[in-house]
């Protein structure tokens, strides 16, 4: 649906060229959740704007559907433009329009029969839960439902694509999960192809089915989340992994120091992840375990977990075997 081929995009500023992305290739799915995860200054929200021709590229090719978006001006600029919604950090609704205004206008400009216009504003405004809010005002609404109308808004005139610059990060936890939620329905439901840029490997994690990092204009690392997530390489990819699960890599290794044992990383994914295997081969190998650090959760829609353990005693070697041929990936932590 979208390929960067060979994109790179510079700005001048006092005189000077300075880089904010440099020569990347990268292709996304039609109908997937694709997520674009980097530090503010990585270079993300001009790889969404180069999307939708907000920006232009300094060199390389952006096809969206096939179409050369670069290349585009005018007419043909503007229709793309139409298949392709976009929802904003900061949700950008005029404030003196009600929710059903809103969500109206795009269609307004779109030149839209009025009646077909009352008929699309009340579908989206169900879909996003808000049939009873239309009449309310933006400064009448949580940031919840704000983002539920920019939603709505971009939806209006049926795109195949959705972009969201930062959609939840100027919302609360819970908040985001609803938000993340009616997402990943739109997706299943509708089909759209969705390009997510965050600062939140917990967002990448909870609704993408693919993500790329950006460091400093670079793209460093991509692949299905489960890949990238759990089996992180780069070291920017490995620092957002250790905020989302809230842990000090650095301490951690200091205190395993002091843990006696041959010390693993396992891996479990999909149905092994609640198999009593540790107990299992424990009791088949002879060692004995101690739980360090772990969790249990899911990437999208698949389990997954991930202990840190000490093993001690018994025959090592035959319970890393045993755990490997069941389907779990081992991984021993050098000290």
């Amino acid at each position: 649906m979208i390929q960067f081929q060979q994109v790179h995009k510079s700005f001048r500023v006092g005189g000077h060229e300075v880089p904010a992305l440099l020569p990347l290739d990268l292709d996304i799915v039609e109908g997937e959740v694709f997520g674009i995860i980097g530090h503010s200054g990585a270079g993300k929200s001009t790889l969404i704007r180069l999307i939708n021709g907000l920006e232009r590229p300094s060199g390389g090719r952006v096809l969206v559907d096939g179409e050369d978006a670069s290349a585009l001006d005018g007419a043909g600029l503007r229709a793309l433009r139409q298949r392709i919604g976009m929802i904003f950090q900061h949700f950008n609704l005029l404030s003196s329009r009600t929710v059903a205004a809103n969500v109206a206008f795009p269609l307004e400009l779109a030149g839209t029969p009025r009646a077909e216009i009352a008929a699309r504003v009340a579908e989206l405004l169900a879909r996003v839960g808000l049939s009873a809010h239309a009449d309310k005002y933006p400064a009448q609404l949580s940031g919840g439902q704000k983002q539920r109308v920019g939603i709505a808004r971009a939806l209006a005139c049926r795109p195949r694509i959705l972009l969201c610059d930062e959609a939840t990060s100027a919302l609360d936890p819970q908040t985001t999960a609803s938000v993340l939620a009616l997402l990943a329905e739109i997706n299943r439901e509708l089909g759209l192809t969705i390009v997510l840029i965050t600062h939140e490997m917990e967002v990448i994690r909870r609704v993408c089915d693919r993500v790329a990092v950006l460091d400093a204009g670079r793209l460093v690392e991509s692949g299905p989340v489960a890949d990238v997530f759990l089996h992180p390489r780069h070291p920017t990819t490995r620092r957002f992994v250790s905020e989302a699960e809230h842990v000090d890599e650095g301490g951690l290794h200091r205190d395993f120091a002091a843990v006696s044992g041959r010390l693993l990383r396992l891996t479990f994914i999909g149905e092994h992840t609640y198999e009593p295997l540790l107990g299992r081969v424990a009791r088949e190998t002879g060692v004995d375990y101690n739980i360090l650090a772990g969790r249990i959760d899911r990437i999208k829609d698949t389990p997954y977990g991930q202990l840190t353990i000490a093993l001690v005693g018994g025959d090592s070697d035959a319970a890393i075997a045993a755990l490997g041929a069941a389907g779990v990936h081992v991984e021993e932590i050098a000290r």
